[in-house]
């Protein structure tokens, strides 16, 4: 089955086409500023030994989703005909849409319904799938949402200190993201193992531009840092983290700030870059605290702490720990962010293969010492696959 892979931003648009049968990927490509004059298109595909890359206007995603298409029909390997199945990497459906589904109305209008809880995802998606449920008629589209994989929370981690009434009206619940991700953590770390899932207490980083730690114990997710939205948890490139609501009601009283200008606040200037006031990048940030920059230290300190609590924490809610996993954009390209957080843990068992960790990228990997009772490792997500399999199973079950 081929399945179409569309990965979304406000500005851009990444995909892959894969051939579930095999697992093979047969393109893949990105098309960036969008919206602007210039934007940058990208296509690689099976058999070619270059990317091909071009600029073009591309106005909005209409544009660039028929662009995607158009390129796929001239090679031969897309286009209406050649795509079987169009699977999202979802991010919030509310608690009836925990898991995989069929994209139809009732489920974009309970992706509607949580816009105000995911502002940054939720929009871009409903707009992309009515899109593509309009320029490929008849080709199923399946949403796996960012929540499904933590559907297995128990409900005494999930249940938050409210009136019980907003859980069962309104969903108010830890729901958990980055799923894809976790999920392929929880796969592929038992395979580097040589060993079963069963029994395995693993915690899972995925750490980037927006970053969440999850406890997995036998291939399951029994808590994560992420909650009812992906605001909170670790502080995040730009949104906020855990803060008291106190915090926010008496600093909206304060500046008499509307609920959509405090929204705007917590998503695109707090986080790593409300702290240090120059980057949401931890790339910038260890540069200024190279450099000597107070601030852009203090919030790279602020996340690596972060991080390490929650290991500590999820370390003492499964009884132990057998298995570290760093993945995303800073836990597969930063040894420093790895370094410190590994750092002071060896009453875990944690101990680190220096030269191990500072070694040039190599795919998935084991960075800890053999003496080390917990296997350190860094692990590439192939989040991708994670969906193109689960569209597959549920178009083959539907």
């Amino acid at each position: 089955m081929r399945v179409l892979i569309p990965n979304l931003g406000s500005t851009s648009l990444k995909y892959q086409l894969l051939e579930t049968d095999n697992e093979t990927v047969l393109a893949r490509g990105k098309i960036d500023r969008i919206g602007g004059a210039e934007s940058q298109i990208v296509c690689w595909e099976t058999g070619s030994a270059q990317e091909s890359r071009t600029t073009a206007p591309v106005p909005d995603h209409r544009a660039a989703i028929k662009i995607l298409i158009d390129r796929l029909a001239r090679l031969g390997t897309g286009g209406g005909e050649g795509i079987a199945a169009v699977g999202f990497k979802a991010v919030h459906g509310g608690p009836r849409y925990c898991g995989s589904f069929i994209v139809d109305d009732n489920l974009l209008a309970a992706m509607q319904d949580f816009v105000p809880v995911a502002p940054v995802h939720n929009p871009v998606y409903i707009q992309a799938m009515q899109i593509f449920r309009e320029t490929l008629p008849g080709v199923p589209m399946v949403a796996v949402f960012e929540t499904g994989f933590h559907a297995t929370i128990p409900e005494h981690a999930s249940i938050y200190g409210v009136p019980y009434e907003w859980r069962e009206k309104y969903g108010v619940r830890r729901y958990g993201f980055h799923g894809s991700s976790h999920r392929y953590i929880a796969q592929r770390v038992p395979d580097l193992l040589c060993r079963s899932a069963k029994g395995l207490r693993l915690i899972s980083c995925h750490l980037g531009g927006s970053s969440s730690i999850t406890a997995i114990q036998s291939g399951q997710s029994v808590d994560t840092s992420l909650g009812f939205s992906p605001q909170s948890g670790l502080e995040q490139s730009s949104r906020s983290g855990d803060l008291d609501p106190f915090a926010v009601l008496h600093v909206m009283e304060k500046e008499n700030l509307s609920p959509g200008e405090v929204r705007q606040v917590l998503c695109k200037k707090s986080g790593l870059l409300g702290i240090s006031g120059i980057s949401n990048d931890v790339r910038d940030l260890e540069k200024g605290a190279d450099e000597g920059n107070a601030r852009a230290a203090l919030a790279l300190e602020v996340f690596i702490y972060e991080v390490k609590k929650y290991i500590g924490a999820f370390t003492a809610a499964m009884g132990g720990l057998d298995a570290l996993a760093f993945a995303g954009g800073i836990g597969e390209n930063s040894c420093r962010v790895r370094q410190q957080v590994c750092g002071g843990l060896g009453f875990l068992g944690i101990h680190l293969n220096q030269e191990a960790n500072r070694a040039p990228a190599q795919g998935d990997r084991v960075i800890s010492l053999p003496c080390s009772r917990v296997a350190v490792m860094v692990l590439y997500t192939n989040e991708e696959l994670m969906v193109a399999r689960e569209t597959a199973r549920v178009l083959t079950t539907h």
